[in-house]
């Protein structure tokens, strides 16, 4: 997404030319260009499918909005597994309308969790719930914190169900790093993403991920927990980010590229 302006053949081409052998990808660009084409485009290209995003949206009180929310998840892991990743990122899902209901919308994130977990585990994907700051709790995702996510995650198997740490997520959050050292000593990290946090918020707030180094975070010291946690995983920089988008994407990428060695080395 980082790049979503470069279709499939051309980020594939742009990796290869740039020497980046793993990639995240995201559901619809996969489905848009074929799911088998796709796993053959990256097989081919010996690129690594390091996760896919995104599952999740479980948080639906009608029952048939429910069980479309299962099948659709059902069918993300099948593609997980076909383009070769171990790894569903999850995006659990806001409010119902009308509803304030928080606790009750993370239980039935709980009640997904183990219909779903049993079925990823025989397709050999693990779920990754990523939360997502607390901007997003009324519309996209009521688990905001990592010690929601870990509390949610720590009722399955970890190699069902674990987290995702994104660091523009949690960044503000002082329990964050013990939670990462917690995650960590359960095996429970399963993709580290990043983007950096820049103000003001464009309109919307989904579109503002920074480029690396043009923001407020400490790339090097969340990557410090990460790996002080036992995490030795791909890292995954994910950014939405609609100035980037205009530009050309093998310059976005490269610049990518360039800014994590130097933000992270």
């Amino acid at each position: 997404m980082t790049v979503k302006q470069l279709s499939l053949p051309e980020l594939v081409d742009a990796c290869r030319e740039l020497g980046i052998g793993n990639v995240g990808l995201w559901r619809e660009p996969v489905q848009s260009y074929g799911l088998d084409a796709t796993a053959k485009l990256v097989r081919d290209a010996g690129l690594t499918v390091t996760t896919l995003c995104r599952g999740g949206f479980f948080t639906a009180i009608d029952p048939a909005e429910r069980a479309a929310a299962l099948a659709d998840n059902r069918r993300a892991v099948d593609e997980a597994a076909t383009l070769g990743t171990d790894t569903l990122v999850l995006v659990s899902g806001g409010l119902p309308a009308g509803s304030k209901d928080l606790h009750g919308a993370r239980e039935r994130i709980a009640d997904a969790l183990a219909e779903l977990g049993p079925y990823a585990e025989e397709h050999g994907v693990r779920l990754a719930i990523e939360p997502l700051h607390p901007m997003y709790a009324s519309d996209r995702c009521v688990v905001s914190t990592l010690t929601q996510a870990l509390d949610l995650a720590e009722r399955f198997p970890a190699h069902q169900v674990g987290v995702t740490v994104d660091t523009y997520h949690i960044w503000w959050d002082d329990n964050a790093p013990g939670q990462i050292a917690r995650a960590g000593a359960g095996d429970r990290i399963h993709t580290f993403q990043l983007a950096d946090w820049t103000t003001p918020l464009p309109e919307g707030v989904l579109n503002g991920r920074g480029q690396i180094g043009d923001g407020a975070i400490d790339m090097r010291e969340w990557k410090d927990y990460v790996e002080s946690a036992g995490y030795t995983g791909p890292i995954e920089v994910e950014l939405f980010n609609d100035g980037l988008w205009t530009r050309d994407g093998r310059e976005v990428l490269a610049e990518t590229a360039r800014r994590f060695v130097e933000h992270t080395g």
